[in-house]
């Protein structure tokens, strides 16, 4: 059947506004675009040592079968999440089949009708989507600005505060003080949860995330982790107490109502997070590019441009979305992978450029790449 006209309309809007979105072409380009941010998903030795685990363990089943509540809860979840909740210094940990699932499970379920949820307002979609989906009031503050947060807190005396914020941001990169953070939550007993979604195998010796880091995770009420980062597999997991683990599993309609995680797909969770513990020379070795790449643009004069941060997600500010697209493709021709990101991802005049760093990526690359960019926009 022919798709509805006032659906034909805003696509003829996408296109006529630049921003209409397609499938990309695999491609051999010099990798600045992925999320793959110490080379897990392409690990040799973790796909060998999935394989291996299984064949060992007699695991010979392609798929979860059902629900996790229904027949899908298969005996490498346990191991699994036991093993998680160690490695985060956690309570519990609950596995869910994404980042997306996890955050619309989270927020669409914990807060409740009188609740109030203060979302920093560069969230991810994924967040502020549950937060929909939520039965409780909902107000963002500006990004990062906590004296806004906090004029926000005290309109709700004797009210369930839930806080929201990130400590990467996907698309600046940057993060917010967390300690600072935390307590301004302590103070007014508010609950904050934050997504880790862009910190896993970046910050920490062990690449445990940017709370544990700073050894504030035992001071919060919930932690998101996303394994399709810096893991480089796919599903996430909700770290807390336990009575928030048993809340999830009877209420989060994300986790309640789909088909289980197949046990290859945990084997490799499992495998990666322990590969994790091995890794210090990978994850040293990411933070002296980010650090590279961070001089590099000072030096060539680029860092007007970009957006401030220390973390593995650079952004480059380049308004309207003819003029990003154009200046990601000359890249693109030289053979780098750098994306644009478009309005309306981002709000319009705020189009960028994002660069990913890797492990893996050379100071060859990185020198490269950023003299290209200069010699395009100067």
């Amino acid at each position: 059947m022919k798709l509805p006209e006032n659906l034909i309309q805003k696509l003829e809007n996408r296109k006529q506004n630049n921003s209409l979105r397609k499938l990309p072409v695999f491609n051999n380009l010099i990798d600045f675009s992925s999320n793959d941010y110490i080379g897990f998903s392409k690990s040799e030795s973790i796909f060998k040592h999935t394989h291996a685990y299984l064949l060992e363990n007699e695991i010979f089943q392609n798929g979860a079968t059902g629900s996790r509540l229904i027949s899908g809860n298969h005996s490498l979840y346990q191991i699994t999440e036991t093993f998680i909740a160690a490695f985060h210094d956690a309570e519990t940990a609950l596995i869910f089949n994404s980042g997306y699932d996890a955050n619309i499970g989270f927020f669409s379920a914990v807060p409740q009708r009188n609740d109030v949820i203060l979302y920093d307002e560069l969230s991810h979609a994924s967040i502020r989507d549950g937060i929909v989906m939520s039965n409780a009031k909902s107000y963002k503050f500006d990004h990062n600005d906590f004296e806004d947060l906090e004029r926000l807190i005290q309109k709700f005396p004797k009210t369930n505060i839930y806080i929201v914020t990130e400590t990467v941001f996907s698309m600046d990169g940057d993060s917010p003080n967390l300690e600072e953070l935390v307590q301004l939550s302590e103070k007014y007993n508010c609950y904050l949860v934050v997504d880790e979604a862009h910190t896993l195998g970046v910050f920490g010796d062990q690449g445990e995330g940017l709370m544990q880091y700073l050894q504030l995770h035992n001071r919060i009420f919930a932690r998101i982790m996303t394994f399709g980062k810096g893991l480089g597999c796919h599903g996430s997991v909700i770290l807390g107490s336990t009575a928030l683990k048993e809340y999830l599993v009877n209420f989060a309609r994300s986790f309640i109502y789909t088909t289980g995680l197949s046990p290859h797909a945990v084997a490799t969770i499992l495998v990666a997070y322990q590969q994790l513990e091995t890794e210090k020379q990978t994850i040293k070795k990411l933070r002296e590019n980010i650090v590279l790449f961070n001089q590099q643009k000072n030096m060539l004069g680029l860092k007007p441009m970009f957006v401030r941060s220390k973390s593995a997600i650079q952004s480059a500010i380049v308004p309207g979305n003819e003029n990003v697209k154009q200046l990601a493709q000359q890249l693109q021709d030289k053979g780098f992978d750098v994306k644009p990101i478009l309005s309306p991802t981002v709000p319009e005049g705020q189009e960028r450029l994002r660069f990913c760093i890797h492990s893996f990526n050379t100071e060859q690359e990185i020198k490269q790449v950023l003299e290209l960019l200069g010699n395009f926009v100067f």
